[in-house]
């Protein structure tokens, strides 16, 4: 055992040991978080338009402050933007995260001095939490990449922006430097393809243990290397041994990574966003992800099928329950209010809290009043797939309302690496599985409503090309998994 492994075995002991300390007092926890974010805002513009300095519990919030999101809190960030001080948060952002939105062009999200270091913090004990568990340390002592976006950074009234992940790039601690692949240069890459060929250029040849990314992102990777050496990835890669993921579920593609990889290796998945670092998987054997309570954000749970009525009921931490679907809204020390990030996730244990993200409130098909959710439809999949030699790449579904003949159904796009002998039986099995899992959509097939859905195939790297056509191919980019219109459908069609 190296120096630099035992000493990473005693600090993830030693971080072991505070996440219990919070995770233990949920409540207290979130409670603390709360009034200090009320405590520090309250001479912001935002926290006089708001009346922070009455509100005194949760409830004296909900009644001041409506649930928003980007759209609707613009005009605030608008103000930021332009460079005031003390308009969401205290003094200015360091950075700005900038995504892509929806009708406002590009978003701006804050990234204050408070916020920033959690995003950090979190990334590393996800690592040290599986050190901890496993007694795995040996990978530190090899070779670590992450595909991320380009870490150069534009400038706007003095506030530096770019993307989360270029931005992260900035904050590789010393230790890890000298193991962080790939090189600056080749990092600051803006096209994806010719970056994937550089990075394949420069790891060929290391002892590669750590690959962090969006899976369809690193799958493109593997496909290269695999291409380049005419062998599995985890014969290149010997001491491969830990994927680090986050942004889509892993197990659509899990199949087709173990079969790149030669192997299974083990997984951490993270739920980073620009909005905050809200879960990391903390153990090998639980299912889901630690929310992370004491990192500077104030979760709030809207039921999903309850979101879009007139005020819904807001709940807090204690108040959640397991398996119920619910919009994920937070306040934050980057100035984020009772902000809607758009992303639905699930309770899966509440000693500890632990998470699975199960979709998109914008993302989900109910044509015909069904209810489709993402964490269905991939399940759906990945049961029709267990005991085969299915493999596939991606997928997302659409409804088809007015077919050229016969009744309405859910059109599955899918790219297989290995197609099914009967597409017919499969498509079945995924209806089937889809049937068990939401009787509003069981209720509509039994009502002649629906047909069975219907698998349409993609070409060989169609939805690279159609992530590449409206210029989001790499990068944190994904394709959405559900459409309840048919843009992305009559694209790929």
């Amino acid at each position: 055992m190296s120096i630099k492994s035992f000493a990473a075995k005693l600090f993830a002991a030693r971080i072991h040991k505070k996440t219990l300390q919070w995770s233990s007092h949920p409540v207290e926890t979130q409670q603390k978080v709360f009034a200090d974010l009320i405590r520090q805002a309250k001479e912001t513009q935002f926290g006089k338009d708001h009346n922070f300095d009455s509100i005194k519990s949760f409830s004296d919030f909900a009644q001041n402050v409506p649930i928003r999101d980007y759209e609707e809190l613009k005009p605030y960030v608008d103000r930021v933007v332009k460079g005031e001080e003390n308009i969401l948060w205290k003094g200015k952002p360091i950075y700005f995260a900038k995504t892509s939105g929806t009708t406002s062009g590009a978003k701006y999200i804050p990234l204050t001095a408070a916020s920033m270091p959690f995003h950090i913090q979190a990334a590393r004990n996800a690592i040290l939490s599986y050190i901890h568990e496993t007694g795995n340390a040996d990978f530190v002592d090899g070779k670590m990449i992450f595909l991320q976006g380009s870490p150069i950074l534009e400038e706007k009234n003095g506030i530096k922006l770019g993307r989360l992940s270029g931005i992260v790039a900035h904050f590789v601690p010393k230790y890890l430097q000298k193991n962080r692949m790939p090189s600056w240069e080749t990092n600051c890459i803006e096209d994806w393809e010719t970056k994937v060929d550089a990075i394949v250029e420069e790891t060929y040849n290391q002892n590669m243990s750590v690959i962090s990314g969006i899976p369809s992102w690193v799958q493109m990777y593997f496909e290269k290397l695999q291409q380049k050496a005419n062998k599995p990835v985890g014969e290149l890669f010997k001491n491969f041994n830990l994927f680090i993921y986050g942004g889509v579920n892993y197990e659509p593609y899990r199949a087709k990574f173990e079969n790149l990889i030669g192997r299974k290796v083990d997984s951490i998945e993270l739920f980073p966003a620009s909005e905050g670092f809200f879960a990391y998987q903390d153990s090998q054997k639980e299912k889901g992800m630690l929310l992370l309570l004491n990192s500077g954000i104030f979760y709030e749970f809207v039921k999903a099928d309850e979101f879009f009525t007139e005020n819904p009921k807001r709940y807090t931490i204690g108040e959640v329950e397991m398996n119920v679907n619910y919009v994920l809204i937070l306040s934050s020390n980057a100035g984020l209010w009772a902000y809607n990030i758009g992303d639905t996730i699930q309770f899966t244990c509440l000693k500890p809290y632990r998470v699975i993200v199960s979709g998109r409130i914008k993302h989900y098909i109910s044509a015909f009043g069904e209810h489709v959710i993402g964490k269905e439809v991939e399940t759906a999949l990945q049961q029709a797939m267990e005991n085969t030699n299915v493999r596939v790449n991606e997928f997302t579904v659409a409804p088809q309302i007015t077919p050229s003949e016969g009744l309405p159904y859910h059109e599955w796009f899918i790219e297989f690496e290995n197609e099914p002998e009967n597409r017919e039986e499969f498509a079945l099995q995924i209806d089937n599985a889809m049937r068990q899992q939401n009787v509003y959509y069981d209720d509509l097939i039994v009502g002649n409503v629906l047909r069975t859905l219907v698998i349409t195939i993609v070409r060989k790297n169609g939805f690279q090309d159609y992530m590449k056509s409206i210029g989001k191919l790499g990068g944190q980019n994904k394709l959405p998994r559900l459409s309840n219109d048919r843009k992305i459908a009559d694209q790929l069609s």
